[in-house]
């Protein structure tokens, strides 16, 4: 009866191995991708990193029109009034210049001393740094998502990788104590647990396979316009960069950090706003200049051939006097969010400083610990391969095996795990500092 199990449980094994067959083929002629292309990708297909993009673009039209408020502007318009005649030449209702006023003019105005219009163009200037800062941090929370899900998605291929090898091994140990059982050297029960051992690999594998192909959509919607699967990733784990020196790091941060970027912008801004609330309290100086015809003939002379065509120019001086207090009460409003603009300041600081000591800490140990784990993985081979010749010196249990067995697993699956926390915490502390 244990044969028709063995047996069964290698039909099991077969029918596995052609059912993941069409998945492993359909990649044949999949592309690779590594991070670098992924990440430009993501860059390339992402809706959120666009409209930031877009908020960017907005941000220097409001500059532009800003700019163009401090310049002179011509503009050309054409009149014509008409009142009802009462047979005197002025009309009638209203003291007009007669029945018929016709005014053709170009106009040129220009504010020559406008203290909110200055500061409200430097504001904007500064609100273009600021969008362009919160368009570095979509594109930074992009990358971080995108490295998170890439080395997700390479170390569920290493597990899955790691469960056909713990297949494997508990396919060889199957047949090896169903041999000894023919033989009569072990009980059926030692055939027994290595087929439920054998099982439980079969189902490990498919978890695996599962758990890598879930990795893989969800990275897939982040780097392609549509769903797709036809791609493999770059196993770069094995790849350990050389960590800089913590100081550095904080530098960098501190220089290209788009979070602190933004903050530093947004007090920018308040501080212009302050000095725009303040410009309430100045005079403006207006200039304007009209040629032209205003007359009660459209045409450029009368009929005695006097010229009608002329000039007039005005400037128009404009005193704040009194209202009621809403200037002081502008200045206070724009003052206190200045303090709370630099509040968001230094908190953004103060975060900053402690996720990358964090991360840093994060990287130094998992690169510590990776020597230990490659040492780990080597001993339970090593004690896997003895504990099986033991077992067939009959000098060891079965249950040693499977122990030794499911130890390697682990072993395995701690280093690439190991591997994978480290590429995590340097992928977070590379895009603090705006280097990935």
């Amino acid at each position: 009866m244990h044969f028709v199990r063995a047996k069964r449980i290698v039909i099991s094994t077969v029918a596995l191995c052609f059912a993941l067959a069409p998945l492993a083929s359909a990649r044949q002629g999949a592309v690779t991708i590594g991070l670098k292309d992924a990440l430009r990708r993501a860059r390339d297909n992402s809706q959120q990193l666009q409209s930031a993009a877009i908020g960017v673009e907005i941000a220097g039209e409001d500059r532009t029109q800003a700019r163009s408020a401090l310049l002179p502007s011509l503009n050309y318009f054409n009149q014509y009034i008409y009142t009802q005649g009462n047979g005197a030449e002025s009309g009638i209702f209203v003291g007009n210049d007669g029945v018929h006023v016709y005014s053709s003019q170009a106009q040129l105005h220009q504010e020559l001393f406008s203290p909110e219009r200055l500061m409200e163009y430097r504001r904007t200037v500064a609100a273009q740094s600021l969008a362009a800062a919160r368009r570095d941090i979509v594109e930074r929370g992009l990358v971080a998502t995108v490295a998170q899900g890439y080395y997700e998605a390479v170390t569920a291929q290493r597990r899955s990788a790691n469960a056909q090898k713990a297949l494997e091994e508990a396919r060889r140990f199957v047949d090896v104590t169903t041999k000894l059982e023919q033989g009569g050297e072990v009980a059926h029960s030692d055939t027994l647990k290595a087929q439920l051992v054998l099982q439980q690999r079969l189902r490990d594998v498919q978890e695996t396979r599962l758990a890598g192909e879930r990795a893989k959509i969800a990275l897939s919607v982040l780097l392609f316009p549509d769903y797709r699967l036809d791609f493999n990733l770059v196993d770069d784990l094995d790849t350990i960069g050389s960590l800089p020196a913590y100081p550095e790091i904080e530098s960098r941060a501190r220089e290209k950090n788009p979070e602190l970027r933004a903050a530093e912008e947004s007090v920018h801004q308040e501080e212009y706003g302050v000095k725009i609330a303040k410009a309430g309290y100045l005079p403006s100086l207006n200039f304007d200049y009209f040629f032209g015809i205003n007359a009660n003939h459209f045409a450029a002379h009368d009929p005695d051939g006097v010229n009608r065509l002329g000039s007039v120019a005005q400037a128009t001086l404009n005193l704040p006097v009194w209202d009621w207090w809403t200037t002081r009460s502008k200045v206070r409003q724009a003052d206190m969010r200045r303090r709370q603009a630099q509040l968001d300041l230094e908190l953004s600081r103060k975060l900053l400083t402690s996720t990358l000591h964090s991360l840093y800490l994060e990287a130094q140990t998992s690169l510590a610990q990776l020597d230990s784990l490659r040492q780990t993985v080597d001993a339970a081979m090593e004690s896997l391969r003895l504990v099986n010749l033991r077992y067939e010196a009959g000098e060891v249990t079965v249950l040693e095996v499977v122990d030794a067995q499911s130890t390697l697993a682990e072993a395995r699956n701690a280093y690439d795990e190991g591997l994978s926390r480290y590429h995590l915490a340097l992928a977070a502390i590379q895009t603090l500092t705006g280097t990935i």
